[in-house]
């Protein structure tokens, strides 16, 4: 087997708590992070001759070394020590720079199919160990389950069972920086973190441990942000928040109907992005 496809889903953050900032410039956080099947698809083809092309239609996506699946490929490569190179072809159907991990799941995809087209035989606790160096959410990609994210966000535990629900994901088009919401995180001395439920019996749970610390940053500078968590709430659902460092706004529905419905209105001229997914 010289070629092989996989899917990459996207994620979003059902908890995002900034704890403290670290003496190396990053954050210690506390996430609850949650895999949704709007994908893109990753296809990796090994070639003779050495070196790794990327190819992929959408703008905004860097096709050498600047690109994270570039950098996931070449980790493995290197590691395999092998003539061979990988040409990648990425058909994107995540945002680009949303807060939903599009390019670290691009990442994840391409360290777990490298493994198997060049027969490494590397565990998924190894293949997590190589995704940290590449990006922070990339081993959540590879752990494949709904997990408590601590440290940088490295750190994976498995959450309790969560039930499957049908997510509304938004996203009005704008520009933000994760390097600029961090910056501009104003950290307070806060109370006592709260404490996560045991078990999670329906959407409502689930929604009860909605809160985004980075809230506070992005939706001052773009209010759209929260006009679309106002609207969904008003349009059925049980839960709104943004995901990550945004734009995407996303919210959680009883029913597929009940989301499709929420889609159409919150699409119909505005020109957002709009799609239902569900959690994996």
């Amino acid at each position: 087997m010289n070629s092989i496809t996989l899917k990459a889903p996207a994620k979003v953050n059902y908890l995002l708590d900034v704890i403290r900032r670290r003496s190396d410039g990053y954050h210690d956080l506390r996430m609850v992070m949650q895999r949704v099947n709007l994908c893109d698809e990753i296809t990796l083809s090994l070639t003779r001759a050495p070196g790794i092309s990327v190819t992929c239609e959408k703008n905004g996506v860097p096709d050498g070394p600047g690109n994270i699946a570039w950098k996931a490929a070449n980790s493995l490569l290197e590691l395999a020590g092998t003539p061979q190179g990988v040409t990648i072809s990425i058909t994107k159907n995540i945002p680009v720079a949303a807060g939903l991990g599009g390019g670290s799941s691009d990442a994840a995809a391409v360290l777990m199919g490298m493994n198997e087209l060049l027969h490494l035989g590397l565990s998924d606790q190894r293949l997590m160990e190589i995704g940290v160096t590449l990006g922070a959410d990339v081993p959540f990609f590879i752990f494949k389950k709904t997990a408590l994210a601590e440290g940088i966000g490295e750190a994976l535990s498995a959450m309790p069972l969560m039930p499957t629900v049908w997510v509304l994901l938004v996203n009005p088009g704008v520009h933000v920086s994760t390097a600029w919401v961090y910056k501009n995180l104003q950290l307070t001395n806060r109370k006592e973190l709260n404490k996560l439920p045991d078990s999670y019996h329906d959407v409502k749970d689930i929604c009860s441990i909605f809160a985004n610390d980075l809230e506070s940053v992005t939706i001052p500078a773009f209010p759209v942000i929260a006009e679309i968590k106002n609207a969904m709430m008003q349009l059925g659902a049980l839960g709104s928040m943004m995901s990550g460092s945004g734009p995407t706004v996303f919210g959680l529905y009883q029913n597929r109907d009940a989301a499709e419905q929420a889609r159409k209105t919150l699409s119909s001229n505005t020109g957002w992005f709009a799609a239902i997914a569900e959690t994996l």
